[in-house]
């Protein structure tokens, strides 16, 4: 519409001294004929907006103009005010700042649109850290988002992984990054793409040589990059695995970045009923006043994930334990990967291929051979 246009142009001009009409025309997606016309409307309508032609030209507000005016609907209120954790901002000492901006950003809104924001803000909570995650040593990470923001080539000293030794590099930051609770610096060595776990990073300076990023590049193209190289490399090895019935939801969960898909009795591809929906085919539902863990044939107990507590593999009331196998299917990088799998214990066994059962078959025999020596 119209009018959203017109918004939009002006908090544009209130954001930049000048703004091309090339790139109005581009953001709002249409002609440079049409942003005129639109900044045209907005000088009658009494904004002091003008255009300057030429080379250095572009649309401009005359300095000190202000508007209060945010435009923002009912589900733009609501979105500003979803509420986050504030672990990332308290790592770079903005939590109170970001207090203080929804606070204002609140008695800004429209009055029409507060108690909307204001419910969202008490009814929806993201939290951007994983469950029992590790959490990264944020220490120096102020001042190395201070460094970022200079615009000035970094130097370096870096542990890489499973490396004891420091390296030095000079870098050219893109940006930091925050993802399930671990800080990122973003940065080209060399010309090219690099993370660089900032928990790892023993000393940071900045140099007086300007970034030299590569032209048209932001930080979320780049990150989109390296995130991609790390969740699919390609070319891996798809393992082949029985898991007893009771410990899949578990090994989905644990291996969910590998975990391809599971066959046998029953929807497996499906997550444990919810109250209310059927259950797994093969699995009878407990009767009124009937425990959750129940005998097995002949009153003899049915043995479940964590021996026979009555709690399921999260430690919580569930159901018995059923030691059904089932095959999975798995891709891992490389065979050596597939070790992960030996915290699972006698519950999970490696069909093939076979470097992959020869890799699992080596570590146990390691770690046997280990135990049976401090033993």
């Amino acid at each position: 519409m119209k009018f959203d246009r017109l918004l939009s142009i002006l908090l544009l001009l209130q954001q930049r001294e000048r703004v091309p009409a090339t790139e109005l025309a581009r953001r709002l997606e249409v002609s440079v004929r049409t942003v005129y016309r639109d900044v045209e409307a907005l000088s009658a309508a009494g904004v002091p907006v003008y255009a300057e032609r030429g080379r250095y030209g572009g649309v401009r507000l005359l300095p000190g103009f202000r508007t209060d005016m945010t435009g923002l609907t009912r589900d733009e209120a609501r979105a500003l005010f979803v509420l986050v954790r504030q672990s990332a901002h308290s790592a770079l000492g903005l939590d109170r700042a970001l207090s203080s901006a929804l606070r204002k950003m609140m008695a800004a809104l429209p009055a029409p649109h507060r108690s909307a924001a204001e419910l969202t803000s008490r009814r929806l909570l993201i939290d951007p850290d994983g469950w029992l995650g590790e959490q990264c040593d944020r220490t120096g990470l102020d001042e190395l988002h201070d460094a970022v923001l200079t615009d000035r080539r970094l130097r370096i000293a870096y542990r890489h992984s499973g490396r004891a030794t420091v390296d030095v590099h000079s870098v050219d930051p893109y940006g930091l990054v925050s993802k399930a609770g671990t800080w990122y610096l973003v940065a080209d060595l060399a010309g090219r793409p690099r993370l660089f776990r900032t928990d790892r990073l023993s000393g940071v300076a900045v140099t007086t040589e300007p970034v030299r990023r590569r032209d048209g590049v932001a930080l979320v193209e780049v990150w989109e990059e390296l995130r991609r190289e790390v969740e699919y490399r390609g070319g891996g090895v798809v393992v082949r695995a029985r898991v007893r019935r009771h410990r899949l939801d578990m090994l989905r969960r644990i291996t969910r970045p590998h975990f391809l898909g599971a066959t046998g009795e029953g929807p497996l591809d499906a997550e444990e009923p919810m109250p209310g929906e059927k259950p797994v085919a093969g699995e009878e539902p407990p009767t009124d006043g009937e425990s959750a863990v129940r005998g097995g044939p002949a009153g003899e107990p049915v043995r479940t994930a964590n021996g026979g507590n009555g709690k399921g593999d999260d430690g919580r009331d569930g159901t018995a334990a059923d030691d059904t196998w089932l095959t999975v299917e798995l891709e891992y990088p490389v065979p050596a990967a597939v070790c992960q799998l030996l915290q699972f214990g006698t519950d999970v066994e490696v069909l093939g291929p076979p470097e992959a059962v020869q890799e699992i078959s080596r570590a146990a025999a390691a770690l046997a051979a280990l135990y049976s020596r401090t033993g």
